[in-house]
């Protein structure tokens, strides 16, 4: 199982996670092995998912809008038809971070701060070109104010970096603070209802700020599987999903959870891809 991003981070969490899941429904003594292919806003993992044999023994994570994004703002050797789309598992809101000790702690002071000298809010995300970086857009449209884009291999790392103080603040989803609001002022969700991961986190909707965002995260392998091999792992993946361990699991790691198998998947994945393409075009850093 080939992970595009450093460990420790949301898209890691879920795969480790589901991995002993997998091992269990599609039996016969399969191994899950979790490998971090973290780099290029996670290309490298995912170009390697697409190259690999499609027998059934190789799949990958796959992160909305980022796999997409990655083959509008570079070249890529894979597209939308490089995959086979076994289970989108995760829909994760954005949410805004600043360090513990800042004394940035609202929405309010974030934005007079970035009006009050441009270029002067330096934000760290996981990569550019993903779910973290169109959120920035968005953000910066809605406060009509500039932020300085700090981009890390992960969420992980830019995660730390905030703790550490060397960023202003930080972009990255609710999975990856719930088990550390103790060392985070959390400013805000990018979702239209409160999360039931952490229902005390505040909508941006409600404190004034028309911001909506967040990540899908899954799981592709190579195309042209065989019919029977696909068949066994989506079976598989609806039976992990069904499993309540596995959803108490996902709970405690502050993953919410949502299942778009298969066709339905790849469905979804058609629509970021239109939504990529259009704020793409209407974005100075395309």
């Amino acid at each position: 199982m080939i992970v595009g991003f450093a460990a420790g981070g949301g898209t890691d969490v879920m795969a480790r996670n589901i991995a002993p899941y997998l091992e269990k429904y599609l039996g016969n003594g399969v191994s899950v092995v979790v490998k971090n292919m973290p780099g290029a806003s996670g290309q490298i993992g995912i170009t390697a998912v697409a190259e690999a044999d499609p027998d059934g023994y190789t799949i990958g994570t796959y992160n909305l809008p980022g796999a997409m994004a990655r083959t509008l703002d570079r070249n890529a050797d894979y597209d939308a038809d490089s995959f086979t789309y076994l289970a989108n598992i995760v829909n994760d809101p954005n949410v805004i971070v600043t360090p513990k000790s800042s004394d940035i702690d609202t929405m309010d002071k974030l934005v007079e701060a970035a009006k009050a000298r441009s270029g002067a809010v330096t934000v760290a995300m996981s990569s550019l070109g993903g779910d973290d970086h169109f959120f920035l857009q968005k953000l910066s449209s809605a406060t009509d104010a500039d932020y300085i884009t700090v981009p890390f291999s992960g969420s992980a790392p830019a995660r730390s970096a905030l703790m550490g103080g060397h960023v202003t603040m930080g972009i990255i989803n609710v999975s990856e603070v719930v088990n550390f609001r103790d060392e985070l002022n959390v400013l805000g969700i990018a979702s239209k209802e409160r999360s039931s991961m952490a229902e005390d986190i505040p909508t941006f909707q409600e404190q004034g700020y028309d911001l909506v965002n967040g990540a899908l995260r899954g799981f592709v392998a190579p195309a042209g599987l065989p019919e029977d091999v696909e068949s066994k792992l989506l079976a598989a993946f609806q039976q992990t999903y069904d499993d309540p361990d596995f959803q108490t699991a996902m709970r405690k790691s502050g993953n919410p959870t949502e299942l778009a198998l298969g066709d339905d998947f790849e469905a979804l994945n058609a629509e970021q891809l239109e939504l990529a393409k259009q704020i793409w075009e209407t974005q100075p850093w395309k």
